[in-house]
């Protein structure tokens, strides 16, 4: 079933996620007519494309227009595999760009369906060139703050992965379908097929989710309706799970019950604050952290930007992957809470040459940089500038099971050489309980 699904017909493909599609028609070429043999004079190349349009039925690899999806009016661009393995040519690239204008002048979503072998040989360079086209109409619906959501069919290679698909905010896939800057027949021999998969791919943290074909249109619906619909922000931040009676008594007791295995953890608080979560997944650099969840939450019908630390230490994919969403809610509109919970970000040597202080750096600025307002809440352990760098200045809640140290209370001992049993001594000293937090004027309350 994924297979056929995956090489449906692009109006097919229209028909299974959308309804009431209205086809667009593209400009005329600037220059007119082309050669029938295109513009390197590709011994050929006409009657090829000939063929192909009578095969298909359409006149490129590509049509657009507007639909609905589950009751969302979008754009949709979609791509046609039987008409030269859905190669991106000058043509096609006009109507590329022309799906992407009308979903910004019209400021509807973008919903693209790929399915392409990439740029199309037989037009040289100048159909090469079309990615550039591409890539400024990416530049240009961000900036207009209109969502893209890409569905990534079978195969979705080169150039048209590398900008249509990899391009989009979020990326979903059908199972099997082959994803790739390299087609199956140009890759090194030995390479391994299973890092070419959606499978692969979302492993790697290069897409979010692998769909199969029954539930994309539901789930599509479910994106297009958190994205263009913000919550009213600043979003109150989540109400205590825990059972504590109240604010820890010392320093020690406060790290004691932080760091306690039965205390409520991010998922908890994300399940209870959402009615329902999409996740966005990965860097986009080839790595995932599970310690770190993101992704767009709906909250009464509204989406809610979220990344939430799960009491793990934080690798760099994970801020990666948080200054992501951060700057996707941003350019969206939608309303952030983050949850703060790591003893530190992670320190080993891989984290370091993974780029830890870059990593951390990105979501500092992220958060600073923000025009959206973001809610943090402490919900375990705050530790140190691994998790400051998620904490909204101004509007960061504690939870009485919680605690923020500039460093842990060990290795602040250590550092003073001061013996093991003054650990508890250094945790009173460091200020770290969530009532010390709030004197300091580091947090605003205590849920």
């Amino acid at each position: 079933m994924a297979e056929a699904a995956a090489r449906l017909t692009a109006r097919a493909a229209i028909a299974l996620v959308a309804e009431g599609f209205t086809e667009h028609t593209p400009p005329p070429p600037p220059a007119g007519p082309a050669p029938a043999d295109g513009p390197l004079g590709w011994d050929g190349y006409g009657e090829a494309r000939a063929r192909a349009r009578e095969r298909t039925g359409e006149a490129e690899s590509a049509l657009y227009g507007e639909a609905e999806v589950a009751g969302v009016r979008c754009a949709v661009l979609a791509f046609e595999f039987g008409f030269l393995g859905g190669s991106l040519g000058e043509r096609t690239g006009d109507r590329i760009t022309a799906a992407y204008r009308l979903a910004r002048e019209r400021r509807l979503p973008l919903v693209s369906l790929v399915a392409t072998g990439g740029s199309r040989m037989q037009e040289g360079v100048v159909a090469l060139a079309q990615l550039q086209r591409v890539a400024r109409e990416t530049v240009l619906l961000r900036e207009a703050g209109v969502p893209h959501v890409a569905v990534l069919r079978d195969p979705a290679t080169g150039g048209g992965w590398a900008t249509i698909g990899a391009g989009a905010d979020v990326l979903l896939a059908l199972p099997g379908a082959q994803i790739g800057f390299a087609g199956a027949r140009v890759r090194p021999a030995d390479a391994d097929p299973a890092a070419y998969t959606a499978e692969g791919q979302l492993a790697a943290g290069q897409v979010d989710a692998v769909v199969p074909p029954g539930e994309l249109r539901a789930l599509l619906g479910r994106w297009l309706t958190a994205l263009t619909r913000p919550a009213p922000g600043p979003v109150p931040p989540p109400r205590a799970l825990g059972q504590a009676a109240g604010p820890p008594v010392s320093g020690w007791d406060a790290v004691r019950r932080a760091r306690a295995a039965e205390r409520p953890r991010a998922e908890a608080y994300l399940d209870a604050y959402f009615r329902e979560r999409l996740p966005l997944v990965g860097d986009r650099c080839g790595g995932t952290d599970p310690g770190m969840l993101c992704g767009v939450g709906l909250r009464d019908g509204r989406g809610v930007v979220y990344a939430a630390q799960c009491g793990t230490a934080t690798r760099p994919a994970g801020y990666r992957t948080a200054a992501r969403v951060v700057r996707l809610a941003d350019r969206l509109g939608l309303p952030v809470l983050t949850l703060v919970d790591t003893p530190g970000a992670a320190n080993d040597a891989e984290a370091e040459r993974a780029g830890a202080g870059a990593s951390i750096a990105e979501v500092f600025a992220a958060v600073a940089g923000a025009r959206v307002p973001v809610t943090t809440l402490v919900v375990g352990e705050g530790g140190s500038g691994g998790a400051l760098a998620l904490a909204a200045p101004g509007r960061t809640w504690a939870t009485p099971d919680s605690y923020f140290s500039v460093i842990a209370p060990e290795s602040a001992a250590a550092i003073l050489k001061r013996p093991a049993g003054d650990t508890a001594r250094t945790a009173e000293q460091l200020r770290l309980r969530p009532q010390d937090l709030v004197e300091l004027g580091v947090v605003r309350g205590i849920v």
